[in-house]
C-alpha cells in the first residue's frame, strides 16, 4: 500500500542531502584558499554580492536564476547544482541501503568528504588535509558504532591504505626520479581504510588503478601523448571507495567465485 510516508521520507532525505551539498560547495571553493567555511556567508565570487536566502536554495536557485548572478550577471558554474544533486542522491542511496541508523550518518559524512576531495582535486590537484586527516580519526572512531567494522580492521585499513600508496610513491620516485603521487592521495586512502576496513583496500586500489589508467591513456591521446602531465588520482580513489561501500562485498564474492572456477 502506497502511503504519504512512502514519498515523504525519500523527499526529506534527498532535500537534506542537497542542503548539505550546498555547504560542500562552500568547502570546495574555500578550503584551497585556507578560508573559513563558516564566515562570511555565501556570496558571488565575481562581485561579492551576498546571496539572499531564496538565492541559496539547492538546485532550484540555479534554475530560477538561469545560472547567473542576480547582481552582476556572472555565470554560475554547473558544479554547484551538480554537487548538490550528487549529495542528495548519495544521501538517498545510503538511506535505502542502511535505513535510519548510525551507518547512514557515518557513511554520509564519509561520502561528503569524498565529494569535496573529488572536486578540489580536479580543480587544484590537491587533497586538503582539513578533510583527510580528521577523516582518518573519525573513521577509526566510527568503527565502534559500525557493526560490520571492528576497530582492528579500521586501524589495519589506515596502515594498509597509507602504507601501500607510500610504497608505490617511493618506488616510482626511485625509478623515475620524480614524484608521481602526492601525499594527499596517501592520506586519502588511509581515510578510506579507516571507514571501510583493510578488506576494501585491494578492491579500491584495483578499481581506481584500472579506471585511472584507461582515463589517463585517453587524456594523453587527446593531448598528443604528454606522458608527464599531472592527472589527479583522488577522484578515482573516491569513486572506487563509493563502489566498494555500496557493492564491495558482492564484487569480492564474485571475484572469489571467478578465480575458484578458473
Amino acid at each position: 500500500m502506497i502511503t504519504l510516508s512512502t514519498f515523504t521520507w525519500p523527499f526529506l532525505v534527498f532535500s537534506l542531502g542537497t542542503c548539505i551539498g550546498s555547504f560542500l560547495n562552500v568547502c570546495i571553493y574555500r578550503l584551497p584558499q585556507d578560508r573559513s567555511v563558516v564566515r562570511p556567508g555565501s556570496a558571488c565570487p565575481k562581485c561579492g554580492y551576498r546571496l539572499k536566502w531564496w538565492e541559496n536554495i539547492p538546485i532550484l536557485s540555479f534554475l530560477f536564476l538561469r545560472a547567473k548572478c542576480s547582481s552582476c550577471g556572472a555565470r554560475i558554474s554547473l558544479q554547484y547544482p551538480l554537487v548538490e544533486l550528487l549529495s542528495g542522491l548519495l544521501a538517498l542511496a545510503l538511506w535505502y541501503k542502511f535505513g535510519l541508523g548510525p551507518e547512514v550518518f557515518i557513511y554520509f559524512y564519509f561520502s561528503a568528504c569524498l565529494i569535496i576531495v573529488t572536486f578540489v582535486d580536479l580543480a587544484h590537484q590537491i587533497i586538503p588535509d582539513a578533510v583527510s586527516l580528521p577523516g582518518i580519526a573519525l573513521g577509526f572512531l566510527s568503527s565502534f558504532f559500525l557493526p560490520e567494522l571492528s576497530w582492528l580492521d579500521s586501524i589495519l585499513g589506515i596502515l594498509m591504505g597509507g602504507g601501500i600508496l607510500l610504497l608505490v610513491a617511493w618506488g616510482y620516485y626511485i625509478i623515475a626520479r620524480r614524484e608521481g603521487m602526492g601525499g594527499g592521495d596517501i592520506k586519502l586512502l588511509a581515510m578510506i581504510g579507516a571507514f571501510l576496513g583493510w578488506q576494501a583496500i585491494p578492491l579500491v586500489i584495483l578499481l581506481s588503478a584500472a579506471v585511472g589508467s584507461v582515463s589517463g591513456l585517453a587524456i594523453m591521446s587527446i593531448r598528443k601523448g604528454d606522458r608527464h602531465m599531472a592527472i589527479p588520482y583522488g577522484p578515482f580513489l573516491a569513486g572506487a571507495a563509493l563502489i566498494s561501500l555500496f557493492r564491495g562485498r558482492e564484487l569480492i564474492a564474485w571475484y572469489l567465485i571467478f578465480i575458484s572456477r578458473g
